[in-house]
């Protein structure tokens, strides 16, 4: 197992590197916040100071290489629009995004497992076909227009639920969090429902699949004939057996839901990471989209890398054949 781990953490640090460079350069080349940040009037002088100011003159090897010195102090830099280190934006604006994200990944799983579950024991069944027809809109309709249904639904039409905001923050074990409040609540979960929907057709999707194969396994139809209940089957044989698709699809279900909540957070004006991350590339804040890119792609070698883990515990083949995919 420690070769295992070893195997993987090495695999993490090069893929880290290598997408650093890839968002370095692309950020780069997406256009010169100077053209943001001073006035079009403003003489050559004041504009070839400025530049030096934030170091945009030098070379991009140089410009990179600075940026890398300043990670392995913990240093991402400057906001050019705020004025504030990167670091401390970006984790002012995370418990937000965090909550959405946990909220969204819970209802995902909480909901769609089990509706999975069953359109795979009851394929044939009306309700089966049901959930399996809502599974594929969670796939096909526009995060962004089912967030304007929801809005104008629950928010305008009935005037049951806000329509955006991130409302009241209380404390729960000591952190600060709008869930532990009711109206904190009251305003995550039209954001909340609209992130999770395409997550939740996912889960529906791969739960029934592995449902559909487990029940015409071998085990099956040996516990069935040892008298051991339906229920009993599906929690103790079926569910063990198809868990480890299911905890690989959670783990990147939890990255990519945080990483991509920008739609959601733009529609419902939640002021998370993903606000933040439009309003720099509007305004070419270099630094903070470098550093928002760069601790995404952290967060997802982090995730698959624990995911991995994970996998080989349930599988030990995995550790032993290498069969786990980073």
């Amino acid at each position: 197992m420690a070769g295992f781990v070893l195997q993987r953490l090495f695999q993490a640090v090069i893929v880290v590197f290598a997408m650093s460079i890839i968002v370095f350069v692309g950020v780069y080349a997406i256009g010169n916040p100077i053209d943001v940040l001073i006035d079009p009037g403003a003489d050559q002088a004041t504009r070839a100071a400025l530049i030096a100011q934030y170091g945009l003159d030098l070379p991009l090897w140089r410009q990179y290489a600075n940026f890398l010195a300043g990670v392995a102090t913990g240093d991402l830099g400057r906001s050019l629009i705020y004025n504030v280190p990167v670091v401390d934006l970006i984790f002012s604006r995370l418990p937000a995004t965090l909550e959405l994200v946990l909220v969204s990944v819970a209802i995902a799983t909480g909901v769609g497992v089990p509706l999975g579950l069953y359109a795979g024991y009851r394929p044939e069944s009306v309700p089966a076909k049901a959930i399996m027809a809502f599974s594929v809109l969670g796939f096909s309709v526009p995060t962004f227009w089912i967030g304007m249904i929801l809005i104008m639904t629950f928010a305008v039409e009935l005037g049951v639920l806000p329509s955006g905001g991130r409302g009241a923050v209380g404390s729960l074990f000591g952190i600060p969090t709008s869930l532990a409040t009711a109206d904190g609540w009251s305003h995550v979960i039209l954001p909340a429902i609209n992130l999770s929907l395409f997550n939740m057709g996912l889960m529906i999707r791969l739960t029934r699949a592995g449902m559909v194969e487990a029940m015409g396994a071998e085990y099956v139809r040996f516990a069935r004939a040892q008298g051991l209940s339906e229920g009993r089957i599906v929690r103790s044989h079926v569910l063990k057996n198809i868990s480890i698709p299911l905890v690989t699809v959670f783990g990147l279900e939890l990255g990519s839901t945080l990483a991509f909540a920008v739609v959601t957070e733009s529609v419902f004006n939640w002021p998370g990471v993903g606000k933040l991350i439009i309003d720099s590339i509007l305004q070419l804040d270099r630094p903070v989209m470098v550093a928002y890119l760069v601790l995404v792609v952290i967060l997802f070698v982090l995730i698959n890398f624990t995911v991995d883990l994970v996998y080989a515990r349930l599988d030990p083949r995995v550790r032993l054949g290498g069969g786990a995919s980073e």
